[in-house]
């Protein structure tokens, strides 16, 4: 018996060995990254005002990157994230235009982590493309709620949505949820985590909040605090895009319980990161830890962030800072070597960072980081919207050359006084920039007609051509656009054309009250946007036709066959004298 009684514990020991191992080598991960929040827009940075003892917590608990770099606007650093490559090279430049989708042929984040037997889920924003394949759960999300576009009131979102009680996507179908926007995410994932430790998965959980970005909504309870300041130093104080913050720091320390309660603290690589500069102007101008710029800017204040990691059980020496020169793009492959990833990243442009977190460095070998995307525009020529990095200077543009270890602010242009560095920052760049062109220059269709999903919607914010992506751009009315597509399967399709969206019931001729559009500026009056529409034009696949419209139609139906392949679909609305109007911002495709 005493026999049989020491194999048995033997065996169980064993076991649990192996279930430890297996816990060390499948940690699970929480990435969170929040939309607009700048370096400055935490206490722990030394914000005079904003209050986050939550995140504070974090922060002082975890190992900080304090020279991490990201793009200075939504969609590059969301493209790098998920590809560890430059924007210019997987091609998600700019926040819409055509140029907010990664190319179809690139394996992302969740898909390593899917392949290595993770369960993978997305709780918030995504902005990588709202058609097939572009969507989160076309690109290795086995789970995902969030909302199209860049944020609630683009249009690709429900129309009239609000940050609360919101319509949001929950896989394949639209829901309607009921709270506000960042609770939801937060509370729903944490659900959604629970049930994954009761199947016994390990999980990699992408939490992209749609906070502090604008229209800045937030119940008073957040902002009050910082309305009853009023004005710190003659700036008046952003009460709700800080009370947004705190919003956010309140969840944050509702994930951390959860995390102890639950027992999953030690065994979870917690990330949490901001995506670039502050949003809010006031806000740079109360606190900015002493960088220069805000969002879009190409100086620091523009993408340097905050990017805090804390794994308790993984052997790291927490509470410390790592100055080395790092940027969004090195997160993929460190988690890929952390986590045993199957079919780790090649190619990309990103560097393993785990040496510096397990502490078996104290650096990386020497290299030049560049940051370019495109804010307003969908070329990509030399230089525009482009820097260099290399330890703490900076070429921004081929002009200006800063130190930001003797000059943060970025106030004393030495381009003249070190030619040396700018020429060999200059010379890496043209390099780059002729490889990272190639895969720009790559084409990035949406599928029509598959069987996966034979009936989708079109938005003006993937279009080729005119920014069209906001309220006041539904109102007006005046974008062209086209969209690159692929026809899936040979056959018979129905095509629809609209000016308004499909939930709206507003004809193409009609208006909207001014209340009904929730934006970033308060729109007043009756009839907003009523266009003289009379002629509605379709091009694709060699087929062109134009038709009438009568005053009460809410869309254009064309019926027509299309042959398999790579095609553009153009639309255009024209008044009764042909002259043009704008192209069909919503443009719905059904396979019969």
């Amino acid at each position: 018996m005493k026999r049989i009684r020491q194999i048995v514990i033997i065996l169980i020991l064993t076991v649990l060995f192996k279930v430890n191992l297996r816990a060390q080598e499948y940690p699970n991960v929480i990435l969170i990254l929040t939309d607009d929040q700048g370096y400055g827009d935490y206490s722990a940075h030394g914000n005079p005002i904003l209050k986050t003892p939550a995140i504070d917590r974090l922060h002082d608990e975890s190992i900080r990157l304090t020279d991490f770099h990201v793009a200075p606007m939504c969609t590059p650093t969301r493209g790098q994230l998920m590809t560890g490559m430059d924007a210019m090279h997987n091609g998600a430049t700019a926040v819409c235009m055509g140029r907010s989708m990664m190319s179809n042929d690139l394996k992302i984040m969740p898909e390593y982590f899917a392949e290595s037997g993770y369960s993978t889920g997305h709780f918030g924003k995504w902005h990588l493309g709202d058609s097939y394949p572009h969507r989160p759960q076309d690109r290795g999300f086995q789970e995902t709620i969030h909302h199209p576009a860049w944020g609630i009131t683009s249009l690709a979102d429900h129309f009239g949505n609000t940050y609360w009680d919101p319509y949001l996507m929950h896989n394949n179908e639209e829901e309607k949820f009921s709270g506000y926007v960042t609770d939801i995410f937060f509370n729903e994932a944490m659900q959604w985590m629970k049930n994954q430790k009761e199947n016994g998965k390990p999980f990699f959980l992408y939490l992209a909040t749609n906070t502090p970005h604008v229209p800045n909504w937030v119940d008073e309870e957040y902002a009050n605090p910082y309305t009853d300041i009023g004005n710190f130093d003659g700036t008046r104080v952003p009460a709700n895009f800080y009370g947004m913050i705190a919003n956010l720091d309140e969840n944050t320390g509702k994930l951390e319980r959860f995390l102890e309660e639950e027992g999953l603290d030690e065994n979870t690589i917690l990330i949490y990161l901001n995506d670039n500069g502050t949003q809010s102007r006031n806000a740079s101008e109360i606190y900015n830890a002493g960088m220069r710029g805000h969002k879009t800017s190409m100086y620091d204040g523009g993408h340097r962030v905050g990017c805090f990691w804390r794994w308790p059980g993984g052997g790291w020496l927490h509470g410390r800072d790592i100055e080395t020169l790092t940027q969004v793009q090195d997160i993929l492959p460190t988690l890929a070597e952390i986590c045993h990833l199957k079919n780790t990243p090649k190619g990309i442009d990103g560097t393993d960072l785990s040496g510096l977190l397990y502490g078996s460095t104290s650096s990386l070998n020497d290299r030049k980081l560049i940051i370019q995307y495109s804010f307003g525009e969908t070329s990509a020529t030399r230089w525009n919207h482009a820097l260099v990095m290399w330890d703490k200077w900076r070429l921004v543009g081929p002009g200006e050359l800063y130190n930001t270890d003797t000059d943060p602010g970025q106030k004393m242009n030495l381009i003249d006084q070190y030619p040396n560095i700018a020429s060999s920052m200059k010379s890496y760049y043209e390099s780059w920039y002729e490889k990272a062109k190639i895969g720009y220059d790559k084409p990035r269709y949406i599928i029509v007609g598959s069987q996966e999903v034979p009936e989708m919607t079109l938005y003006s914010n993937d279009w080729q051509g005119d920014y069209c992506d906001n309220p006041p751009n539904l109102i007006s009315a005046e974008g062209f656009g086209y969209w690159d597509v692929e026809v899936a399967e040979k056959g018979n399709y129905v095509i629809e054309l609209r000016r308004w969206p499909e939930e709206s019931g507003l004809p193409l001729t009609g208006g909207v009250k001014g209340e009904t559009i929730k934006a970033h500026e308060t729109f007043s009056g009756d009839n907003l946007g009523t266009r003289p529409i009379h002629f509605a034009s379709l091009e694709i696949g060699g087929f062109q036709q134009t038709r009438t419209i009568a005053k009460e139609d809410t869309f254009v139906c064309f019926e027509i066959m299309l042959e398999e392949g790579k095609t553009k679909l153009y639309t255009q609305f024209s008044d009764q004298d042909g002259k043009p109007l704008c192209s069909a911002i919503y443009v719905k495709v059904m396979r019969k």
